[in-house]
Parts: structure tokens; sequence; C-alpha cells
């Protein structure tokens, strides 16, 4: 699974939308757009971010 399927994984199963998660990670709404979309991929420090939020919210993110 790559990045973009994950995040949309994440934000559908926490029942965010894109301005929430968007909200929650300290980045704009076009940005989760366009890592959902698959135009972009996050900087290290964004992913560590997210990583961090779904450890939080007890969300798997591994390879499946």
């Amino acid at each position: 699974m790559d990045f973009k399927e994950k995040i949309k994984k994440v934000r559908i199963e926490i029942g965010y939308s894109q301005e929430q998660l968007a909200r929650e990670l300290g980045v704009s709404f076009a940005t989760i757009n366009r890592w959902e979309n698959g135009k972009s991929e996050p900087r290290q420090i964004a992913l560590n971010t997210f990583e961090h939020f779904c450890m939080l919210h007890n969300v798997k993110i591994e390879e499946e």
C-alpha cells in the first residue's frame, strides 16, 4: 500500500474530512489533497507526524 492509499484509509477510518486531518497534522487542506491524489509525498517530518497521529488514534498503518 503506498502513502496515498494509507492516508486516505486512515482518514476515512477515523471519520475525518481532509480539512480536519490537515488541521490535526499542521498542514494545509491542499497538502492532504495532493498526498491523497498522489501528486506529492510528505517530507520526513510530516510522515513522522502522521505516524504519531495514527499511533495516538490506535490506527494500524502497516503494509497490507
